[in-house]
C-alpha cells in the first residue's frame, strides 16, 4: 500500500487533479443512486482523493468525512472545496481513526478496493463493519481491467468481497455492471462491478 500512495502523490498534478474532480458523481453512482440516504447523514468517504464525490454530498447536506491518505490531494481538496467537508489522515485496511469518528450510516469506497490484497481486503472489511451503524450501507466498486494488473492493483472478484461481506453480518443490497465513466479507461475496457451492502440491525 504505501507504493501505490507514493505512486498516487507522484502523479497529482494539477491536470490530474483537475480531471478527476470534473468527472460527475451523479454518472459515477448512476447505478446505486437511489441507495443513497435521502435525508441528511453522516457519511464516510474512504479514499476521497480531492473529495469530489465528499463535497457533492455535502452540498445535499450530508455530515461528510473525507478520508485520503495522500497529502496532495487532502491539500487540493481543501483548495477546491473549502470548509465544506471534514477531512482525515487514515487509510485502508484498519481504519483506525476513522472508527473514532464513527458510526456512519453509509460508507463509500470508490475505486479503491483493487488496490488491496485478499488478506487486506478480509482486514477492512472487518473495518467496515465497526465503522458502519447499524442498518448502515457500504457502497463498493470493484475495478475490471482487461489489461494486465498495474503496481499495486489485484484483481478484485465480486464473489469474494459478497462473501467477506457476508461474514461481517452485512447483507447484499444491489449488485450491478457498469462502464467505467473516464472516457480513457472506457476505450481500455475497464468495467466495474457496483456492490451495496447493509449492515444488519443490531
Amino acid at each position: 500500500m504505501d507504493d501505490v500512495l507514493a505512486d498516487y502523490a507522484a502523479s497529482a498534478t494539477p491536470e490530474m487533479i483537475a480531471g478527476y474532480d470534473a468527472l460527475p458523481p451523479e454518472q459515477i453512482y448512476a447505478s446505486v443512486l437511489d441507495l443513497f440516504p435521502d435525508s441528511p447523514a453522516r457519511i464516510a468517504d474512504i479514499g476521497a482523493g480531492t473529495g469530489r464525490d465528499a463535497a457533492w454530498l455535502a452540498r445535499q447536506g450530508h455530515d461528510v468525512l473525507a478520508v485520503e491518505p495522500v497529502r496532495a490531494f487532502r491539500e487540493a481538496g481543501v483548495a477546491l472545496h473549502g470548509g465544506a467537508i471534514e477531512w482525515l489522515d487514515d487509510r485502508l485496511p484498519e481504519l483506525v481513526e476513522v472508527e473514532r469518528h464513527g458510526p456512519f450510516n453509509l460508507v463509500l469506497l470508490c475505486a479503491v478496493w483493487h488496490h488491496l490484497d485478499p488478506a487486506a481486503r478480509a482486514c477492512a472489511v472487518r473495518s467496515l463493519a465497526r465503522i458502519t451503524a447499524s442498518g448502515g450501507r457500504v457502497i463498493l466498486s470493484l475495478r475490471h481491467d482487461p489489461g494486465a494488473p498495474g503496481r499495486g492493483s489485484y484483481p478484485a472478484p465480486p464473489e469474494e468481497a459478497i462473501d467477506l461481506a457476508s461474514a461481517a453480518s452485512f447483507h447484499l443490497t444491489r449488485r450491478a455492471e457498469a462502464d467505467s465513466v473516464h472516457a480513457e479507461s472506457r476505450a481500455r475496457g475497464v468495467r466495474w462491478t457496483w456492490l451495496v451492502f447493509t449492515k444488519a440491525a443490531s
